[in-house]
């Protein structure tokens, strides 16, 4: 089925395919085909963001960056930081969208119901290295001014390495940078994504 922008998704005009070249248009086509495929819907930002079609290929091609075969932290453990980092921003479009994804790494729905509540509860329940990335990314999105080398230091006690280290960095900072730009959008949630990835017997 061919993309089309025809709902009002957000607090912005709606994308104008007139403007894309074909070449922007097939890869937002393309991506969805794959979503429509695997999810049985569109992430509602497919609908939103074309319109800076340009610009919305330069994120796509920022986020595929973090999340391929040749990085150092699990799919899994980005996922976490997402989540942690969007309930700190109360970003609801990104705790839907991450909340759905790490649901389907983890197989554990109700831990990661917990996660996007209060991590802190989720202690016992969590790596040694999990429960330090979720402490990180709170703290760095809480406390960007008081930013040292003391969360360095605690995520190296806790087993990570300076490569897993950079990583979370980008990664904290990669869904900071979204939760703002979609909270002031008022980009809405999808539906689907609220009930997908929850049949699991945890």
């Amino acid at each position: 089925m061919a993309l089309e922008f025809d709902e009002q998704l957000s607090r912005l005009q709606k994308p104008d395919r007139s403007e894309m070249t074909d070449q922007e248009y097939e890869i937002f086509n393309s991506n969805v085909e794959a979503m429509e495929k695997n999810w049985g819907f569109i992430n509602n930002l497919f609908k939103i963001l074309p319109l800076n079609a340009k610009e919305y290929i330069g994120f796509l091609n920022f986020k595929n960056s973090l999340f391929n075969d040749s990085c150092y932290l699990t799919d899994a453990q980005k996922e976490m930081i997402g989540v942690v980092v969007s309930s700190c921003n109360s970003c609801p479009f990104c705790l839907t969208t991450h909340g759905d994804n790490l649901r389907g790494l983890l197989k554990n729905a109700s831990l990661v119901d917990k996660l996007s509540a209060n991590y802190r509860i989720c202690k016992d329940e969590l790596s040694v290295e999990d429960y330090a990335l979720c402490e990180f990314a709170w703290y760095v999105t809480a406390n960007p001014r008081e930013i040292d080398k003391t969360q360095v230091q605690k995520l190296r006690e806790a087993g990570l390495d300076d490569h897993q280290i950079l990583e979370a960095a980008f990664t904290a900072g990669f869904f900071n940078y979204t939760n703002r730009w979609v909270s002031v959008i008022g980009a809405i949630p999808n539906q689907g994504h609220f009930k997908h990835n929850r049949n699991f017997e945890k």
